[in-house]
């Protein structure tokens, strides 16, 4: 069965990108130093900025898109596979959540693997939700409307933290949104087989990143890990998830979001044509990736507007 065609403008950029090595063969180091030098793209929604170090050396940058008084928030964490990736190089989707959204953004520059090893990327947007309801005055924000928000590994972190939340009693979060979130590792999936050789992530890379991830930790069996490990999803947030259709790892994140749906989490699942993973980050040139954010911060207008309890 011949594989659905790419948007025009993601085609465009999936054959700039072709003759790439794959990222095992460029070696971290490179990956993170093309990441970090790629420039931001002009015409980025205006926002406040306000670096910070939190309680454990952990950076965060806040994003207010309004000088609003107790705005809602959306404590954010990037994605890179928990292995490159900063809160600079990701800073584009951040500055786009912000407004679509009307909240601050409270971007976590987590720790990286392999040179920290996990539980250290879970630890850190744990800790970091927690300062943000723990601070929610010092911060103009409002802790009953608190989002957690990860694209790719970041959604694997932000799923993470909604289960760690619910499982230890708090910080209360009110939503979680998963953009083609990495919270499996199960290589058998359709979309793993079907897209092994895709633009952008492809199976090799993803076991690559996976490798590094664990470094030599064994595989992972913690929920807090891997998300879809989870025997029990019930009493979780309610979840924006958005995947993408040319993306290995596109059913990891939609079987979850029918996990959710079936424990009894209101769950809006959105899977864009014609994109591959990350295509979010893209969006000042990708046009689906434009509507993803728009569309993700109308939910969360939405929620925040209409709270309800779960």
């Amino acid at each position: 069965m011949p594989l659905p065609p790419l948007d025009s403008d993601a085609a465009a950029i999936a054959k700039a990108t072709a003759d790439l090595p794959p990222m095992r063969a460029r070696g971290i180091a490179a990956i993170r130093e093309a990441l970090e030098a790629v420039p931001h793209p002009p015409g980025l929604p205006t926002v406040d900025i306000e670096d910070r170090e939190i309680p454990g050396g952990i950076p965060v940058r806040i994003y207010r898109p309004a000088e609003d008084e107790r705005a809602p928030v959306l404590v954010y964490f990037h994605g890179g596979g928990m292995c490159m990736g900063t809160i600079h190089s990701f800073e584009p989707l951040a500055r786009h959540l912000a407004a679509a959204s009307g909240a601050t953004v409270v971007s976590v520059g987590y720790r990286l693997a392999p040179e920290n090893p996990p539980p250290a990327q879970f630890d850190d947007a744990y800790a970091a939700t927690a300062w943000v309801a723990e601070n929610a005055d010092e911060l103009r924000v409002d802790s009953g409307r608190l989002a957690v928000v990860g694209d790719s590994a970041g959604g694997t972190l932000a799923a993470a933290v909604a289960l760690a939340a619910r499982d230890r009693g708090g910080p209360a979060i009110a939503c979680q949104v998963l953009m083609y979130p990495g919270l499996d590792r199960d290589l058998g999936a359709r979309s793993i087989v079907e897209y092994a050789d895709a633009p952008i992530l492809s199976r090799d890379d993803v076991l690559y990143l996976n490798e590094l991830a664990d470094n030599g930790r064994g595989y992972p069996g913690n929920a807090y890990r891997i998300p879809a490990y989870a025997a029990d999803l019930t009493g979780l947030p309610p979840a924006i998830v958005a995947t993408a259709e040319c993306d290995p790892i596109r059913d990891w994140g939609e079987r979850y979001a029918h996990r959710l749906r079936d424990s009894g989490v209101q769950t809006t699942l959105t899977r864009y044509p014609g994109s591959y993973h990350g295509f979010a980050l893209q969006a000042a040139y990708l046009a689906r990736g434009r509507l993803a954010i728009a569309e993700t911060g109308a939910l969360l207008r939405a929620k925040f507007a209409h709270p309800l309890p779960f």
